[in-house]
């Protein structure tokens, strides 16, 4: 685009910050045909705007809906820039979050002086869709993290509900943030899951663009999409984005430095309160934990001598939530809905009905002495970490994609608790390399890659064969899935139905081993 070209593009764009906007005409270039992309395009053509996908592939219905809409579709490899891109002249170019800061055509954007939104920043601008009673948008509340992010969204908006508000929890949690801005139900608060790759995006933002979220947190980090962003310090900026402009609380984690620094350091709207959390004595302004009960002494007038009480980590074991870790999502989603007025008993009686998703320290059986535990959503070592601790002594099934991540610093730090290491995934000799180096002692087992199809059944076979009685069977890979798997969930489905087989099979054989009646 000329320089006069770009200039005009930007000066309309500063305008487009409203549904009732004029968005008529504005050439719009989507990248990506994922359920993001489509809620993107589908957005944009309701609007008016002239919308053209690119997209290397597409789900045939996405495909087919597309020209419905009133959008057009260019299917065909964008590792270079496609001719139809440069002709269609893009005022603005709005990507999925899977296109990384190196792609060429987000390269050739930037080069090029063409807006490059993300799909969050979208929903921003057309956030007045539905308003509530009172006429203003729906409150946001932002949440990222290296780990725990969809328990704390999920957390975040059951608290929310409980306390009597309309709670829409979205974004990268699977509910694209568009489709909860759209539904005509309307919301009091949308409880926001947000990716380092969404955050970057963010990050490109002009002013009128930039979300002002209610509450904010980064629940933790640790290095994670190294190959995405390029570093860990790029990777640490993008989550650091997440408490830009946050107007009442800014939440963190005390034992996470990281986390603390992001809040010293974000541009916040004047009297936002930084918000801290862990599993200690909490100080004013905190929440934590005390002689077993979770409590709350930044939400309260006397918060200097007094605390109010959430629940008990006794009660949390009976309803399978006592795990460190997840007690750390529980107070962090606790603060930001305290934030936003819900009482502590709404919160106490939310916590005895919510229930973890599958893949996520899930208990698949019992039997036979054996513990066999599905943590398949640990992608990567700081979410091992946290499983390893929770289950130390467990024979641990490790493995995968590493995306770029060295596991050793995993295996020095916790990795010696495992009784043994089952190894799977392409990437296994840099695993096997760190136990050799830092865990000698522990036992290693290789499942070979090309055993794809029966991964799982090798693993538990190994794994039972290693317990011969009473112990902990852990998946939890520190690990991406692609390697192997469709997903974290079908490496996870793959290992309970491994598990169930072993079972039934052993059951055969005692039912083949049982005398006759007499």
């Amino acid at each position: 685009m000329s320089a006069e070209s770009t200039s005009s593009a930007a000066s309309r764009l500063s305008t487009l910050t409203s549904w009732n906007a004029d968005w008529s005409g504005l050439r719009v270039a989507v990248l990506g045909l994922s359920m993001t992309g489509f809620s993107v395009a589908d957005t944009l053509a309701e609007l008016g705007a002239d919308v053209l996908v690119f997209s290397e592939s597409a789900e045939e219905e996405y495909a087919r809906l597309l020209p419905v809409i009133g959008a057009r579709l260019e299917l065909g490899t964008l590792q270079t820039v496609p001719t139809a891109l440069s002709d269609f002249a893009p005022e603005v170019v709005i990507a999925s979050p899977g296109f990384s800061p190196t792609h060429p055509v987000i390269r050739w954007a930037q080069d090029e002086g063409i807006a490059l939104w993300g799909d969050v920043e979208l929903a921003w601008r057309v956030r007045d869709k539905v308003v509530r009673p009172d006429g203003t948008p729906a409150d946001w509340v932002l949440i990222t993290g290296t780990n725990g992010k969809t328990t704390t969204t999920q957390l975040t908006a059951s608290l929310l509900v409980a306390g009597g508000l309309r709670a829409a929890p979205c974004g990268n949690i699977g509910v694209p943030v568009l489709d909860a801005v759209r539904d005509p139900a309307g919301f009091d608060v949308f409880v926001v899951e947000l990716s380092s790759h969404q955050l970057w995006y963010l990050g490109l933002s002009r002013p009128e663009g930039e979300p002002s979220p209610y509450a904010s947190v980064c629940l933790n980090l640790a290095d994670d999409h190294l190959v995405w962003h390029g570093s860990a310090a790029a990777y640490r900026d993008a989550k650091a984005l997440v408490y830009r402009n946050t107007r009442v609380a800014c939440v963190y984690n005390k034992a996470d430095k990281a986390t603390r620094r992001m809040v010293e350091d974000a541009e916040v709207v004047d009297g936002a309160r930084a918000i801290g959390f862990d599993l200690g004595t909490p100080g004013p302004s905190d929440l934590g934990v005390v002689e077993g009960l979770l409590v709350d002494r930044a939400f309260l007038d006397d918060r200097a001598r007094s605390a109010l009480e959430l629940t008990t980590v006794a009660d949390l074991q009976e309803a399978g939530l006592a795990a460190p870790h997840i007690v750390q999502n529980i107070l962090a989603a606790s603060a930001l809905a305290r934030s936003l007025g819900v009482e502590p008993e709404a919160i106490r009686s939310a916590l005895q009905d919510f229930r973890l998703d599958a893949h996520r320290i899930q208990i698949i059986a019992r039997h036979r002495g054996i513990t066999w535990i599905d943590d398949s959503k640990a992608t990567n070592p700081h979410a091992a970490a946290s499983s390893l601790r929770a289950y130390p002594g467990s024979v641990w099934v490790v493995g995968g994609d590493l995306k770029g991540v060295d596991i050793a610093d995993l295996v020095a730090t916790v990795g010696t608790t495992a009784r043994a290491a089952v190894v799977i995934g392409i990437e296994r000799g840099d695993v096997v390399a760190a136990f050799e180096r830092h865990a000698p002692t522990v036992p290693v087992f290789e499942v070979d890659a090309g055993e794809t199809g029966q991964v799982m059944n090798r693993v538990v076979e190994i794994a039972a064969g290693i317990v011969d009685g009473e112990g902990t069977v852990l998946l939890a890979p520190a690990a991406a899935s692609f390697d192997q798997f469709s997903s974290y969930a079908d490496r996870g489905h793959r290992f309970a139905e491994a598990v169930r087989d072993w079972i039934d099979r052993g059951s055969a054989d005692d039912a083949d081993r049982t005398p006759p009646s007499l």
